[in-house]
């Protein structure tokens, strides 16, 4: 069982004073004055882009932006799904709204998110999850943003991390707002494959004094959503097997998936987003800001799947296949997608209800100050962020039953079924209390952080500025786990073990499941199956479980610790020489790292240090008022995720074998340059393309070699850094124009080429999580009294590991979304908006068609409404 949250590490009881002093303060300048800053209000779909293309226009490196008002045009609930608008950047789809972000063709752990500048600690809630570098974007709703800037060329300043861009969420403060603001919103979702209406109400109050110099910001958000995804699986995996037909003959060196079934998963899903932000400015030299965010989570969800088991219990025990139906695999084998695997008195059909109570939490306490001196500037930040997810529960109930498995599969084919065996049967499988379990599982991800920035204005010829920093992170992260099992063994038990396997799917189901795969489904595939009832199942199993019969066990082989002390010191140069202008510097960063695991039965840790600079020039050239030219050239570094690092290693008894993590891991780095052009050919209208180059000095890959364990000679898999790295290329083109009537357009397209050296044995892979295509488009309308948005987004097939002897493929995706606004008032809007509106299904499946997985999520729609004050 999780606690309640805690306080979070240092810091806490020193930021916590300082609120208490920020407040005092703020009172009292109330009646001191102060300085004012001019207010600009640009409202509406055009001033949003039109305040995006001054933040790219302005800066100094390459970056794209979106604005507030931009992501309240958006019929986007969390900031992933509004990031995939920007060019080169594609989102990862698969639990229906975007968590995952890839960036110019590399994979989401090699890309950061911060948020103000620092890091978010984020956790996972599926047993399946593993913490990364990358960040989960679903427990950020958009209303907290005022803008997203995404860096795509890196300068000395920023954190190191990032090959593939940096994405820094910058969060509202009240000195940004009217004087006394207040938002209020309430709308009505409707997911269509659930068929199931929830609300959503979020709202923000901002005040600040007359006198400017103090103001406070308090802003809550709170969605609920049901949750139904369908899904046709196969479950793929590296094994090889002998295959014989029915008239004796044998074919060998055969992939034979472990199983794969027709599932549902379904959540109950509350997320909660609090900001509180207090900002105190005494004069116009200083200003101090304290940031909390809060980010609960919570998920009641099930996945119940009526399962084929052909890897997993029928070809190992022999059983024969009736006209085997093989392919071949680009590793010289082959594998088996279609027969009839008879039925020699083996397990063969099997569902598997999981019934998960899940959760994550998310939280980041942040004080940050600024002082402006006469020609100078200091900056000074402090903060701690901390993450806990995982499940109080994670219930498996597994029936089996015996029987043969008709099997048909191919790239966009998943079609089994049972000879004899009627999946609306529920009588026909049974409990089998060996298998049951309950993962109770615990990670946690904690960071406390320091950092001081200078700058220095100079006059040293071309050179302007000089800029220089420290910050000092201190970042754990660990993952922990119950397992709960039935000792079948157990002659005290026996009684409950015999009750427990009694138990059929019929005596806990209240009828069939829905009608599922509407649009992923062939003429063969199972679509409906006696159904768990999850209340049943609670009343007949688990009153027997809790009474003592299931007992848990912590699980050695998912505990991991790994400590990180970061420091990192820069020293960058601002430069200006008539029309070209720019920056220069280099990052220098220390990197302690402790990795513990469970080693040889006890707790132990391996440590290693490492230390890279990281050099980065950024220059802008003004061809003329509107045409900017830019050019970059850095090295860029990212480190292994913590799953990779970790240095436990699994013996299987069974077959000899072990896998392991390897806390020896490089870090990877990028030598990268990029150059291109950009024409504001008006004040909202653009037309811009980038060439960006990225060499990667290497990259992770699994590979089995022989390792000396206790004196055996044992085939251990783990990750190892590759002595070849991978090489990106890519192009992005932007347009974007306001033809002044109302009318707008915006559309971005980018071409990313990698190449990634053969392995050892000749064979040659795509790029993980690169998609060679990626377009997005918009188009808008709108005037005093509305707006209107059509918005659309294509990734092509993009790629992950290695199974069953090929790649894993995504297939092309594609999506449609729309929104709608209409002004009531001076101070209501009134919305709809529709996500999905084709019901896109998601195909992955191998490089050489076996398939994996087709993923059915179901359009959304929503209705609601705004009040501004």
């Amino acid at each position: 069982m999780h606690s309640s949250r805690t306080p979070i590490h240092l810091f806490h009881k020193t930021l916590l004073a300082s609120a208490v002093a920020l407040l005092s303060a703020g009172i009292q300048a109330q009646e001191t004055g102060g300085n004012s800053l001019e207010e600009v209000s640009v409202t509406g779909i055009r001033g949003s882009l039109q305040q995006a293309l001054d933040v790219k226009r302005d800066a100094t490196s390459i970056v794209d932006a979106i604005s507030s008002e931009d992501i309240g045009k958006f019929p986007d609930k969390n900031v992933a799904d509004s990031l995939q608008r920007i060019p080169g950047i594609s989102v990862d789809r698969i639990w229906g709204e975007g968590r995952d972000i890839f960036v110019r063709g590399t994979d989401s752990t090699l890309n950061r998110t911060l948020m103000n500048g620092q890091n978010v600690a984020s956790a996972y809630w599926w047993a399946n999850d593993n913490p990364s570098r990358g960040f989960n974007y679903s427990i950020l709703a958009s209303e907290l943003v005022s803008s997203l800037e995404v860096y795509k060329s890196p300068e000395a300043r920023h954190d190191e991390g990032s090959i593939g861009g940096m994405v820094n969420v910058i969060t509202r403060k009240p000195m940004d707002l009217d004087p006394m603001t207040v938002n209020l919103s309430a709308e009505n979702v409707y997911s269509d494959l659930p068929g199931e209406w929830d609300p959503q109400v979020s709202g923000l109050v901002s005040w600040k004094n007359d006198a400017e110099t103090f103001g406070v910001l308090a802003s809550f958000n709170s969605q609920q959503r049901t949750v139904r995804r369908d899904g046709l699986e196969v479950f793929p995996t590296n094994d090889l097997y002998s295959v014989t037909d029915q008239n004796g003959n044998t074919t060998d060196n055969v992939y034979v998936p472990w199983g794969g079934g027709s599932a549902i998963f379904q959540q109950d899903r509350e997320r909660q987003t609090t900001n509180v932000t207090l900002q105190f400015r005494p004069n116009d030299r200083w200003d101090t800001a304290l940031n909390y965010v809060a980010s609960d989570m919570n998920m009641d969800n099930s996945n119940q799947n009526y399962l084929f088991v052909a890897g997993g219990y029928k070809i190992p025990a022999g059983d024969v296949v009736t006209n085997p139906v093989f392919i071949p695999t680009s590793d010289g084998n082959q594998a088996l997608v279609g027969g009839t695997i008879e039925n020699d008195g083996t397990i063969g059909v099997a569902d598997e209800p999981i019934v998960r109570d899940a959760y994550i939490e998310s939280e980041v306490l942040d004080l940050s100050g600024d002082y402006e001196g006469d020609s100078w500037q200091l900056h000074l930040q402090a903060g701690t962020t901390s993450a806990e997810g995982g499940s109080n529960h994670d219930r498996n109930y597994w029936f089996e039953g015996y029987a043969a498995e008709k099997l048909n599969f191919g790239p966009n084919t998943n079609e089994f079924g049972f000879p004899g065996v009627d999946p609306l049967d529920g009588t026909a499988v049974h409990l089998n209390a060996a298998n049951l379990r309950d993962w109770v599982r615990v990670m946690n991800d904690d960071e406390t952080y320091f950092q001081a920035d200078a700058s220095f204005d100079v006059d040293l010829g071309f050179i302007t500025a000089i800029k220089t920093g420290l910050k000092m992170r201190d970042h754990t992260i660990e993952n922990n786990r119950q397992n709960g099992s039935v000792d079948v063994n157990n002659p005290a038990i026996a009684e409950q073990v015999a009750a427990l396997n009694a138990i059929t799917l019929a005596d806990v189901s209240r009828g069939a499941s829905p009608s599922l795969h509407g649009e992923g489904a062939t003429a063969g595939s199972l679509t409906q199956y006696a159904f768990l009832d999850i209340g049943l199942a609670q009343q007949k199993v688990n009153s027997i479980l809790d009474n003592g019969v299931m007992t848990y066990a912590e699980d050695q082989r998912a505990y991991y610790k790994i400590n990180e002390d970061i420091t990192a010191g820069y020293v960058q140069g601002e430069f200006e020489s008539g029309q070209l202008h720019g920056n220069f510097g280099v990052r220098l960063v220390d990197t302690d790292q402790t990795s513990n695991a469970y080693m040889d039965g006890a707790r132990g840790s391996v440590g290693r240090s490492y230390r890279e600079a990281l050099p980065s020039v950024n220059a802008t050239y003004d061809l003329s008022e509107d045409v900017i030219l830019r050019a970059a050239a850095s090295r860029a570094m990212a480190r292994p995720t913590f799953q990779n690092l970790s240095s436990n290693i699994v013996i299987n008894a069974t077959s000899g074998t072990a896998t392991a993590g390897n806390p020896k891991l490089d870090p990877m780095l990028a030598d990268q340059f990029e150059f291109g052009a950009e024409w504001y050919f008006s004040d909202a209208s653009l037309l811009a393309a980038t060439y960006f180059n990225k060499s990667l000095s290497t990259f992770v890959f699994q590979d089995t070699q022989v390792e000396n364990i206790d004196g055996q000679n044992i085939n251990v898999t783990r990750p190892y850094n590759a002595d070849n790295g991978a090489d990106i290329q890519g192009v992005e083109i932007q347009l974007q124009h306001d033809f002044s009537n109302g009318f707008g357009a915006l559309a971005n397209y980018t071409w990313t080429d990698a190449k990634v050296p053969a392995n050892s044995d000749g064979t040659r892979l795509e790029l993980p999580g690169n998609s060679r295509d990626q377009f997005n488009a918009s188009a808008y309308y709108e005037n005093e009294f509305m707006s209107v948005r059509l918005s659309y987004n294509m990734r092509s097939e993009s790629y992950g590991g290695l199974t069953s002897g090929s790649q894993l493929v995504t297939d092309e995706y594609d999506q449609w979304d729309a929104t709608a606004n209409w002004t009531v008032t001076d101070n209501m809007d009134v919305f709809l908006t529709a996500v999905n509106l084709t019901n896109e299904i998601i195909y992955m499946r191998t490089a050489d068609g076996i398939p994996v997985g087709f993923y059915e999520n179901g359009p959304r729609y929503s209705l609601g409404a705004r009040v501004s004050f």
